[in-house]
C-alpha cells in the first residue's frame, strides 16, 4: 500500500492511497468464485454455473463490492501508519479501478488541530463572593407573599402594583395590525408585561374610564413588521384590585408544603434553597470567568466540519430548522466557542490526567433528589439510566475542570450581595 498526504488547507487534508493490482484482482476473484457456488441462473444447476458466466454477469458490482471494502480497510490502516487523527467521515473519491491496474482513491478530510493550552498563571479570575443575610431571607418571604396575594376591588385611581382588566385595541398609521385588540385582559402595573410605556401611562385611571396612550414598539421587537413602530392603543379599564399580602404565619407556611415546624420551618427551608441557587450561581460565574479567560489566552484553529456540525446539534435543538439560514448564522459564533472550550478542556484533562470523582458525582445527585418526594427512588433512576448519568459525569467533570484551572490561575475574589449576584 502506497500512501501520499498534502495539506489543502491550514486543517484540511489529500489523502492519495494505492492498493497493488494483485489484490484487488485476487479478493475480486475470490468473491467470484462464492458467488457462484450459490448464485441461481437459468439453464444451469446451482453450484454449477461457470466461472466465466458469473463473471461476465456479475464482475463490476463485484469489483465495486471488493473495492469497497478495501477502501474502507485500508483508509484506517493509512490513518494509523501516517498516524492521523481525522475529524469526523472523510469523501472517498475512487480515481482508478480497473482489471490489472492498482486501485488507487483519494480521502479528504479535517484533522484535529494541535491544541496547546494557555499559560494558565497569566490567567485573571474573577470569582464572586456573596452571603446570604437575615435581610435577604426577608426579602425572599416578601416576594413569597406577593405569590401568594388575593385581589380585592377598589374604587381608586390606580397606582404601580394594582392589578387591572383592561379592553384595549391598537393601530399604526390609523390601521390595525396582527394582535393589536383583546377583551378582559389582566395587567399588574409595574410588572413590565407590555411594552415600555404602556402600564405607565394607565397609572391614575379608575374603573370605567378610558384612555388614547401612545407607544413605540422596541427596536428588537419579535414582530419585525412592528418593531421601531409608534402605535395607539385605546384601553378601556374595567376594574382595578389591589393586593391583599396573606399573613406570615403557620398557615402560609402551608400552602408551601411545609407542616410540621410552620413558619420557622419554611424559612429554614428557603434559606437551603437560597443557598443552593448562591452556589449555582457562584459556579456559573466562575466557569464562565474561566471559560472566557482560557478563549482568550488561546490561540486555536477550530476544524469547519465540527462547527458545522455543532450549529446542526444547535439548530435542532432550537428547533428553528435545519433550512434556517439565519438561524445558523447566529449559532455559528456559538458553535464555535463550544468546539474551542471542547478542544481545549480535552486536552487539558489529558495533560493533567484529571478524572471524574465518583462521590463528587453522587453528591451531585442528591443534591438534585432532594426537591423530591422520594430522594432515593430518584438517585436510583439516575444511576439506572446511561444518558441521564453521563450527563451528571460530564457536568463534574467540567466542575473539576474548572477547579483545577482556578487553582492555577490567578484569582481576585469580588463582594457581592445575594440579589446583586442573583440579578446579573
Amino acid at each position: 500500500m502506497q500512501v501520499s498526504v498534502e495539506t489543502t488547507s491550514g486543517l484540511g487534508r489529500r489523502m492519495t492511497i494505492q492498493l497493488p493490482a494483485e489484490q484487488i484482482d485476487n479478493q475480486v476473484e475470490n468473491k467470484l468464485q462464492q458467488l457462484s457456488r450459490s448464485v441461481r441462473i437459468d439453464g444451469f444447476r446451482p453450484g454449477k454455473v461457470p466461472l466465466s458466466v458469473v463473471k461476465k454477469r456479475y464482475g463490476e458490482q463485484v469489483r465495486q463490492e471488493a473495492a469497497g471494502e478495501l477502501m474502507a480497510s485500508s483508509y484506517e490502516q493509512a490513518l494509523q501508519q501516517e498516524n492521523i487523527r481525522p475529524v469526523g467521515q472523510p469523501t472517498i473519491e475512487q480515481t482508478r479501478n480497473e482489471p490489472g491496474q492498482e486501485l488507487e482513491f483519494v480521502a479528504t478530510f479535517e484533522v484535529y488541530p494541535e491544541v496547546e493550552p494557555p499559560q494558565l498563571s497569566d490567567i485573571t479570575i474573577e470569582r464572586p463572593v456573596a452571603e446570604i443575610s437575615e435581610s435577604d431571607v426577608d426579602n425572599m418571604f416578601s416576594k413569597l407573599r406577593k405569590q401568594r396575594a388575593t385581589w380585592s376591588p377598589v374604587e381608586r385611581a390606580a397606582v404601580s402594583g394594582d392589578r387591572l382588566e383592561i379592553d384595549f385595541e391598537g393601530t399604526i398609521d390609523g390601521q390595525p395590525f396582527q394582535g393589536n385588540a383583546a377583551k378582559n385582559v389582566p395587567l399588574e402595573l409595574g410588572s413590565g408585561a407590555m411594552i415600555p410605556g404602556f402600564e405607565e401611562q394607565l397609572t391614575g385611571l379608575a374603573a370605567g374610564e378610558q384612555k388614547t396612550i401612545d407607544v413605540t414598539f422596541p427596536e428588537d421587537y419579535q414582530a419585525q413588521e412592528m418593531a421601531g413602530k409608534q402605535a395607539q392603543f385605546a384601553v378601556s379599564v374595567n376594574s382595578v384590585a389591589e393586593p391583599v399580602l396573606p399573613e406570615l404565619d403557620d398557615e402560609f407556611a402551608r400552602t408551601f408544603g411545609v407542616g410540621e415546624g410552620g413558619l420557622e420551618q419554611l424559612r429554614e427551608e428557603v434559606g437551603k434553597n437560597m443557598r443552593r441557587e448562591l452556589d449555582a450561581m457562584i459556579k456559573s460565574r466562575l466557569k464562565q470567568q474561566v471559560f472566557d479567560a482560557l478563549l482568550q489566552k488561546a490561540d486555536i484553529e477550530v476544524p469547519s466540519s465540527l462547527i458545522d456540525a455543532e450549529v446542526d446539534a444547535l439548530v435542532k435543538k432550537a428547533e428553528t430548522g435545519a433550512d434556517s439560514a439565519v438561524a445558523r448564522d447566529d449559532l455559528e459564533a456559538q458553535a464555535r466557542r463550544r468546539v474551542s472550550l471542547g478542544l481545549l478542556i480535552s486536552e487539558i484533562i489529558k495533560r493533567n490526567q484529571l478524572q471524574i470523582d465518583s462521590e463528587r458525582v453522587r453528591q451531585v445527585i442528591q443534591d438534585l433528589a432532594q426537591s423530591y418526594e422520594k430522594p432515593e427512588e430518584v438517585v436510583n433512576w439516575y444511576y439506572s439510566n446511561q444518558e441521564m448519568l453521563s450527563g451528571i459525569q460530564t457536568m463534574v467533570m467540567e466542575e473539576t475542570v474548572v477547579d483545577w484551572i482556578a487553582s492555577q490561575a490567578q484569582v481576585q475574589d469580588k463582594p457581592y450581595t445575594f440579589d446583586e449576584l442573583m440579578k446579573a
